[in-house]
C-alpha cells in the first residue's frame, strides 16, 4: 500500500503555467532576444529556472535575464496562479488518512514556501524539498531520496506524482512509484513514454492508489 505521496508543484499540483510562460516571453522580449512560442518553451519547463533561461536565451551569462524574470514574475504571482482542481480537497484528505505528504520541486525554496503558504498547503507537507535542499535537481534521484528520508518512508511505499518526465525519471532513478498527471502540458502521451506506474486523470484517483493493497 502507498502511505507516502511527494508532489512536484508547477504545472502539478499549482497551475503556475502561464505565469511562468508569459515571463519567459517577457524576459526575451525585453532583452531583445529571438521570441520563442509557448509550444517550444513547454518541453523545457520543469527543468531549473537557470537552465530554462540558457536554453531559451543562448546565452552563458543569464545574470541579467534571471533578474528580469523575478522582477516580473513577483510582480504578477498572485494574480496567475492558481490550484488545480480538487487539489487542496485531496491533500487535507490524505493527510487525514496519515498518508506522509511532500512538495518535491526545482522551484526555490522562497517561491515554493510562497505559494505554498497561499493556498494554506504548507501545514499538510511534512517534507519540502526545493532546489536550494540539494546539489542535483531532478531529474537526479537526490531530491526524492532526501524527501524519503526526511519523511522515513519506504521507496516501495512511496510515489511520486509529477506533470514532467523529470518528474517520473527522478522517482524511478530513486526507486519509488511514479504517476504523471493528464493535466500535463506536455501531454498524457508525452509523459507515457517515460513509462509512469500511473496516469492521474484527477486528483481524487489518489484516493484509490492509496488504498490499494
Amino acid at each position: 500500500m502507498i502511505d507516502t505521496v511527494l508532489f512536484d508543484l508547477d504545472g502539478t499540483i499549482v497551475d503556475t503555467n502561464e505565469l511562468i510562460i508569459s515571463s519567459f516571453m517577457h524576459v526575451l522580449e525585453k532583452h531583445g532576444l529571438a521570441p520563442l512560442t509557448r509550444e517550444e518553451m513547454i518541453p523545457k519547463m520543469g527543468a531549473t529556472l537557470e537552465q530554462q533561461l540558457r536554453h531559451f536565451s543562448g546565452l552563458g551569462d543569464i545574470t541579467a535575464l534571471h533578474k528580469t524574470y523575478r522582477s516580473y514574475n513577483d510582480e504578477h504571482h498572485d494574480a496567475m496562479v492558481e490550484l488545480f482542481p480538487h487539489v487542496e480537497e485531496v491533500v487535507r484528505e490524505l493527510h487525514g488518512k496519515g498518508i506522509r505528504l511532500g512538495v518535491v520541486t526545482t522551484k526555490n525554496k522562497p517561491g515554493t514556501i510562497r505559494v505554498l503558504d497561499m493556498f494554506g498547503l504548507q501545514k499538510y507537507m511534512d517534507a519540502v524539498i526545493t532546489l536550494n535542499d540539494v546539489e542535483h535537481p531532478k531529474p537526479h534521484p537526490e531530491p526524492v531520496l532526501k524527501a524519503v528520508q526526511l519523511l522515513g518512508s519506504d521507496p516501495a511505499r512511496t510515489l511520486m506524482v509529477g506533470d514532467s518526465p523529470m518528474d517520473i525519471q527522478s522517482a524511478k532513478a530513486a526507486g519509488v512509484l511514479a504517476a504523471g498527471v493528464a493535466w500535463s502540458l506536455k501531454g498524457e502521451k508525452t509523459l507515457l513514454e517515460y513509462k509512469p506506474d500511473y496516469i492521474l486523470k484527477d486528483m481524487h484517483d489518489l484516493f484509490s492508489l492509496v488504498e490499494q493493497e
